[in-house]
């Protein structure tokens, strides 16, 4: 199954979804756990649990009678390395504004 960029940003612009993910860091967790910080019911975080696995985001897998989330890197990385070559754009500006600083800084001694 391939996720488009487009189906990764839409999942990610939902600001409850993107703190699901940031809980998610600390390792596996049920739909019940995640609701804790919430104020949501269980069966709307699971919807948004559901729209980060369709995006490739999060994996589900069972352990005894919980049904546990996971997050996966793979997207992140992939919206990682789309960003990389406005990163590079940005780092080359900083550098000519840094250069320039420099410029000034010695053209006033």
């Amino acid at each position: 199954m391939t996720i488009s960029l487009n189906q990764t940003f839409a999942a990610l612009a939902d600001p409850t979804r993107r703190a699901i993910l940031a809980r998610l860091l600390d390792g596996e967790a049920s739909v019940a756990e995640l609701a804790q910080p919430f104020a949501l019911t269980v069966r709307a975080v699971s919807k948004h649990v559901g729209v980060l696995e369709q995006a490739g985001l999060v994996t589900r897998s069972r352990a005894a009678q919980k049904r546990l989330s996971r997050i996966e890197i793979k997207p992140l990385r992939d919206i990682d390395g789309w960003l990389a070559d406005y990163r590079r754009l940005w780092e080359e500006r900083f550098d000519r504004m840094e250069d320039l600083l420099r410029r000034d800084q010695g053209m006033g001694k």
